[in-house]
This record gives C-alpha cells, structure tokens and sequence, in this order.
C-alpha cells in the first residue's frame, strides 16, 4: 500500500492523501505553501478517504479563501512595515508607553524596544519592559492593547482572572483583543 498520493479533486485542485501511523480519523488539513493535505489512518483507504474529501469541498474552500486572505494581509502588513522608519517607530513606541503609563498611573523601570519575531511584548518581574518595534505596523488600538498588556503586568505578573480583570478596565474586553491580535501574528512579518 503507498504511503502517498496526489489526487486531483475537482472543484478543489491538487489534494495530498497521505498515511498516517498517528491519525485515527481522517484529517484535513489547509496550509500555506503546502495546499490540502489528508491524514489518512492506516486502516482507511484512499478511495474512502477521497470519498470524505469531496464531502468537504465547502469546507475546504471555505478555508482556502481564509488563508489567501491571510497571505494577502501578511503581504500587506510585511510592506507596510518595510517601509518605516525604524528610528522614529522607536521613538513613537516609546513615547506612547510613556504616555499610557502617565494616564493610567503605571510606573516601569526600562524599556526595549527590539525586532522580535515571536512576541509583541513582555514584562520581567523587575517590571523592565520589552516591546516589538512591529508594533506601529499594527492598528492604534492593538498597539495600545499590547502596551497596556504589558503595563498591567507590572502589577500583575501572570495571566490570571485578576489580570485580565484589570487589563479589561484599560482595553475593554481584553481577550477580544488578544484574539484580533493573534490574527497579526508576530511571525507574519
């Protein structure tokens, strides 16, 4: 039996089925760069195995159309930060944290402001703050999010009910947020 097939779908394109010693159920996946990929267990054939793929055309395609417009943000996001100023966006970063923790009473020892790829922020528990200079590609809003986020943490050192109660007084509800958030996701630029 092969480990492997491609298989074209129509109304989808090109579909890798492939076994899988891990998967108990058929598995579809979308992902950049890589199309449909299906899990198939060892004990399912690829005919059956097609036979649920054409059930989940919609599916599919419906997930196909969200990541073409993810990849399409991400291009976009990508080129609007390319082209700033990384001088003045730290100078920015640093004076909107100034100005948030003046109007909400935080106070902080340092600041960094660096070109990180996999956070937005964070907050030693020396309250020394670290931010991501990717920040003044994001919307106004979500750039304070991150610079409240962090400034809540001085105060509150971990991601309890409590911090998220006190950081939704700063933002409104802060967990909406984090999510509109995820959907820049740091590794995008």
């Amino acid at each position: 039996m092969p480990d492997s097939r491609i298989m074209q779908v129509e109304g989808v394109g090109a579909v890798l089925l492939e076994r899988s010693g891990r998967a108990r159920r058929i598995v579809i996946s979308v992902r950049v760069g890589k199309g449909v990929r299906v899990a198939v267990p060892y004990r399912t054939s690829f005919d059956d195995a097609l036979k649920f793929v054409r059930k989940k055309k919609s599916w599919i395609n419906k997930h196909s159309i969200k990541l073409q417009e993810y990849e399409k943000r991400k291009q976009s996001f990508s080129e609007d930060f390319q082209s700033i100023n990384k001088a003045a966006a730290r100078k920015r970063i640093i004076t909107r944290l100034a100005e948030l923790a003046k109007q909400h009473g935080f106070t902080y020892r340092n600041v960094s402001i660096r070109n990180q790829r996999t956070r937005w922020g964070s907050c030693s528990a020396k309250g020394n703050i670290s931010l991501n200079l990717k920040l003044v590609a994001l919307p106004p809003e979500l750039c304070d999010y991150v610079i409240l986020h962090e400034l809540v943490h001085t105060r509150v050192h971990n991601h309890s009910r409590g911090f998220w109660q006190e950081l939704d007084k700063y933002v409104g509800d802060g967990r909406a947020k984090a999510k509109e958030l995820s959907e820049y996701g740091v590794g995008i630029l």
